[in-house]
């Protein structure tokens, strides 16, 4: 970010491959005080080399594109250092391109036809480091992802959790809720700032972006099933 006058702008990049939808995005988003468009992208397969030029603070990407689609642009992207945060745009709700997104660390979706303030909304939200998915959206992603490669999930996730001391896992299980960390705060009878330290470490360990990613590893574990949880 950058401060224009007394205020910080939030530097954007826009990734779609209908230039019609880029110049609408641009038209809404540009028109906001604190959001700077400092590029636009076409395809998946210029976003590596304008990050590298524009060094945005949040991309909104198209996850459907002719050459290198937004799931895989999204990947290369976060497993960068100092990686942009990433707001996936696509027309369904319940996608499995999408969940990959999520799973590589996207930061949230919106829809296409979402109403421009909830986009601006979202784009602020994930600059200021906050989850742009509700709880119940979530939930329904994971469950349309359910049925798929279950198993394998399931044991790869309780394999990564294993390394997770007690308080944290409480942590994790408790994101995955999608409880906020002054909840979290209450239910386990901390402070908030012994919260953020958990969620810090919790990230840390087990190489997540983001309490997405900390939702998304608690469901395949089977973690928010367990009683007691």
């Amino acid at each position: 970010m950058h401060t224009v006058g007394s205020m910080t702008a939030i530097r954007l990049l826009l990734v779609d491959d209908d230039p019609l939808v880029r110049a609408g995005l641009s038209f809404m988003m540009g028109g906001a005080d604190d959001i700077e468009i400092v590029g636009e992208a076409a395809d998946g397969s210029e976003v590596g080399q304008l990050v590298e030029r524009t060094r945005p603070d949040v991309v909104l990407m198209d996850i459907r594109m002719p050459t290198v689609d937004g799931l895989a642009a999204t990947e290369l992207l976060r497993s960068r250092p100092d990686a942009p945060q990433v707001v996936v745009l696509t027309t369904f709700h319940a996608d499995e391109q999408v969940l990959r997104a999520l799973r590589a660390g996207a930061a949230g979706f919106v829809l296409k036809d979402t109403p421009p303030a909830e986009i601006l909304d979202a784009v602020r939200r994930v600059a200021a480091g906050d989850p742009v998915l509700s709880p119940a959206v979530t939930r329904q992603l994971m469950a349309h992802a359910a049925g798929t490669g279950a198993d394998t999930r399931r044991h790869t996730a309780r394999e990564r959790i294993a390394a997770l001391g007690e308080r944290e896992r409480e942590v994790a299980v408790a994101v995955g809720r999608g409880a906020s960390n002054a909840e979290i705060a209450t239910q386990l009878f901390m402070s908030v700032a012994t919260v953020k330290t958990h969620v810090s470490r919790v990230l840390a360990k087990l190489g997540l972006n983001n309490r997405v990613q900390i939702a998304l590893l608690t469901y395949d574990a089977g973690l928010l099933d367990e009683p007691g949880h």
